[in-house]
């Protein structure tokens, strides 16, 4: 998670920008943008710490690279579409400008990481299933070397 801290402060002035709004007349897009962006701020503060504390090496059941992977890609959606909602149908306030650029911005940082996400999701399946495939292979050969040593009768002869 490299760029996770520069997302949380993004995601974090995004959700304060939106906050300080008092009047809105179609309230929908404004009510959006404060959900992604503080789903966002949550969920990326929560596996940020768990990667800061190697939380994540205790539960070794979740693939923790497409977690990562999941969680950039949704918020750059969703920080693009609630950003182009809220550019929309804003009242040119100037918080509403504001959590607008930071919203964009925010969806900036997200898509990097996504990009570098999706680098070491694939570096990781690679490595992976070139493992899964020198096991198979040693297997194999392990396999053989016992049929052709004679100190190993077969039960079955």
């Amino acid at each position: 998670m490299p760029c996770a801290s520069l997302e949380l402060v993004l995601a974090l002035i995004a959700f304060i920008c939106i906050e300080t709004i008092m009047e809105c007349s179609p309230c929908e897009g404004l009510y959006f943008f404060e959900f992604v962006s503080c789903s966002a701020l949550v969920v990326t503060g929560v596996l940020l710490l768990m990667f800061s504390l190697n939380l994540h090496t205790r539960i070794p059941q979740i693939n923790w690279n497409l977690t990562d992977l999941v969680n950039t890609g949704l918020s750059t959606f969703f920080f693009f579409i609630a950003s182009v909602v809220l550019a929309a149908l804003n009242h040119k306030t100037g918080a509403e400008i504001a959590a607008v650029i930071f919203g964009f911005l925010a969806m900036a940082v997200y898509a990097v990481n996504t990009y570098l996400a999706i680098k070491k999701w694939r570096m990781n399946s690679r490595q992976q299933s070139s493992r899964q495939t020198s096991d198979y292979i040693r297997a194999r050969t392990e396999s053989r070397e016992v049929d052709h040593r004679p100190e190993i009768q077969r039960l079955d002869a």
